[in-house]
């Protein structure tokens, strides 16, 4: 009885679950004919969000289109622009390398790529992808200026120059294009190409700040300092108040010894663009150079603040630690920075000296010998070379 009870029972459960599961398959059966649909609509709406600059929007939009459609890499590409509009940049990558897993021929990835590893100044990756780009399109414009410019904000100036040089013809009125393509000229010992790109300079920018300002960059990045002072100076009485300038003064008045007037230019950098790091780093670099010891802490730390993987502003602040007698916690700041930047000869040399200070003469042995190692491997290299840069150019389509 109880068996046949339990049975029974056991029936009308089996029963019961089949009713829910057809009701609710009957309840979900309509919306199985939506998605494609509904795909479609909110994808449409999420791209109309992206034109209209409601980024937020367009975000939920694309990312609702993934949550029902994992796949689709049109989603993920137009969410890689999305993040790029709001300067995401690490997110942009992520998704748009999802992207071109999911199709790698799906044009405009890597060309989205290549932008985000620019804003992020990850340049190597950026000359990657737009490599990618002219690799199936040779014709693309935008890819091969943008693969010429970051050449050149990589330091490979030959590439910079092969890659730029057939595009002259059509950007004579670009001053950013010039500034590039002069010094890559210069860089490569073409002094006559590279003068004629500064006059083609001159006569297209006239009398601008911004057209003082790139030539004084132009030669300080050339090691014309007195040329480079006279045409930053020059920018700062036509517009004080340009970004970057007054840092790159500051740079030139260091290279000449002007300590005092490259700390003024330095403190007025820091005013103009407070977020930056370089001016504080510079600015305990002078510190250092007067031997203003806890100053120059103090300005290191500021920088480091700012972005914590600065190993120059870690080796300015272990000398200034060693300076002041408090040699132990020096040695861990140096330590640091030679974590961060290991091919730096100056910063092995001043723990050679701070383990000798600390009698720890092995120690000592080693960090010298690493120091003459790396000089002789790389003697066109300085231990304390500046850490100054130029703005980022401006590139089309971005």
């Amino acid at each position: 009885m109880h068996f046949y009870e339990d049975r029974n029972l056991g029936e009308m459960r089996t029963l019961t679950l089949l009713v829910i599961f057809l009701t609710l398959f009957m309840l979900r059966a309509p919306g199985q004919q939506r998605p494609a649909q509904d795909l479609r609509t909110i994808f449409e709406r999420a791209q109309q969000a992206l034109i209209s600059k409601d980024y937020v929007a367009a975000e939920q939009g694309f990312r609702e289109v993934l949550r029902l459609d994992p796949r689709s890499a049109a989603a993920c590409t137009d969410l890689g622009v999305v993040y790029m509009r709001m300067e995401k940049y690490d997110s942009a990558i992520r998704v748009l390398l999802e992207a071109r897993k999911l199709n790698p021929n799906l044009p405009g990835i890597d060309l989205n790529l290549g932008l985000a590893y620019y804003n992020k100044e990850e340049f190597p990756q950026a000359i990657e992808a737009f490599s990618n780009v002219l690799k199936a399109q040779p014709d693309n414009y935008q890819a091969h200026y943008l693969l010429g410019m970051n050449y050149f904000l990589d330091d490979n100036y030959a590439q910079a120059v092969q890659t730029l040089e057939p595009l002259a013809s059509g950007e004579q009125d670009n001053l950013d294009f010039l500034f590039a393509l002069g010094i890559s000229y210069g860089k490569v010992k073409r002094a006559e190409n590279s003068q004629k790109t500064f006059d083609q300079m001159l006569r297209v920018g006239g009398d601008s700040a911004h057209l003082h300002f790139l030539m004084g960059k132009a030669y300080l990045d050339l090691y014309h300092n007195e040329l480079a002072r006279t045409e930053l100076e020059k920018t700062i009485a036509l517009d004080p108040e340009l970004p970057f300038t007054h840092f790159n003064l500051g740079v030139v008045y260091q290279r000449m010894g002007m300590l005092q007037e490259a700390a003024k230019a330095f403190d007025a950098e820091m005013t103009l663009t407070p977020r930056e790091p370089f001016s504080y780093e510079n600015r305990g670099q002078v510190c250092l150079d007067l031997g203003q010891w806890d100053q120059a802490i103090k300005f290191f730390q500021q920088a480091l603040a700012r972005e914590p993987r600065l190993p120059k502003s870690l080796a300015g602040i272990g000398k200034a630690y060693v300076q002041k007698g408090e040699t132990a916690q020096g040695i861990r700041y140096l330590k640091e920075a030679i974590a961060l930047d290991p091919g730096t000869a100056g910063f092995h040399y001043q723990l050679g000296q701070a383990y000798r200070k600390m009698g720890q003469s092995k120690e000592s042995a080693t960090e010298l010998a690493t120091t003459q190692r790396l000089q002789a491997a790389a003697r066109d290299k300085q231990a304390d070379q500046l850490s100054g840069k130029a703005p980022l150019p401006s590139l089309p389509g971005h």
